[in-house]
């Protein structure tokens, strides 16, 4: 039996890495058409620019970035289009990036007061896919950082600790130039559709 080939992961990789080439191979004028349309924050939103929501999650501009979003990636995304089949794979995961973009804007606007700050990088989503794997697989290790052996359920439970630990941080005018938010609003887009969908077809499988 041949295989299965994550057709689809592979696409968004691809895409990912179009973008960052336009990122990292952009002069002057093309870096603010890129960050007029490859960025969202909340001042983004209010201008009208709403496909931001959607153009972000595709969109880094660091090599070490898409590096480790593209990895994680694949690692998780691979068995997920094959589990979810690719419909349901594609679906969710536009679903979660948006989901993921909109809550960094609402964090960034209404808990720390900086509509203006940017963000960009598809963690969110696959903060998403993570926690649908954690659930689904929930005994299969992962490593945490990829250097600690945990099963997935705790790995993904760490990774939100950290999220709002981070996010707290950043409140009290700390914490790291990280988008906690977005990682959480994807991690919550994962519940959610676990709990409400994928649970009851694996039940019937």
């Amino acid at each position: 039996m041949p295989a299965y080939r994550a057709i689809l992961v592979r696409l968004i990789i691809l895409i990912n890495i179009v973008v960052f080439y336009f990122w990292v191979s952009a002069g002057s004028r093309r870096v603010e058409f890129m960050a007029d349309n490859f960025l969202v924050s909340w001042t983004a939103l209010a201008e009208g620019r709403y496909w931001t929501l959607l153009t972000s999650v595709f969109s880094h501009n660091m090599l070490l970035h898409i590096l480790v979003n593209m990895f994680v990636l694949n690692s998780f995304g691979s068995l997920l289009e094959q589990v979810l089949g690719r419909v349901r794979f594609v679906g969710f995961y536009l679903v979660a990036g948006i989901v993921s973009s909109l809550s960094h804007c609402i964090i960034s606007n209404f808990v720390l007061h900086q509509p203006d700050q940017a963000a960009l990088g598809a963690s969110g989503a696959i903060a998403g896919l993570i926690l649908i794997f954690s659930l689904v697989f929930p005994k299969e290790k992962i490593l945490l950082f990829g250097i600690v052996p945990l099963p997935a359920i705790w790995g993904a439970l760490a990774f939100i600790g950290l999220d709002l630990w981070g996010l707290s941080a950043q409140m009290g005018g700390g914490g790291l130039p990280i988008g906690h938010g977005a990682h959480l609003g994807g991690a919550f887009t994962g519940i959610v559709y676990y709990v409400f969908f994928l649970r009851r077809r694996i039940r019937r499988g």
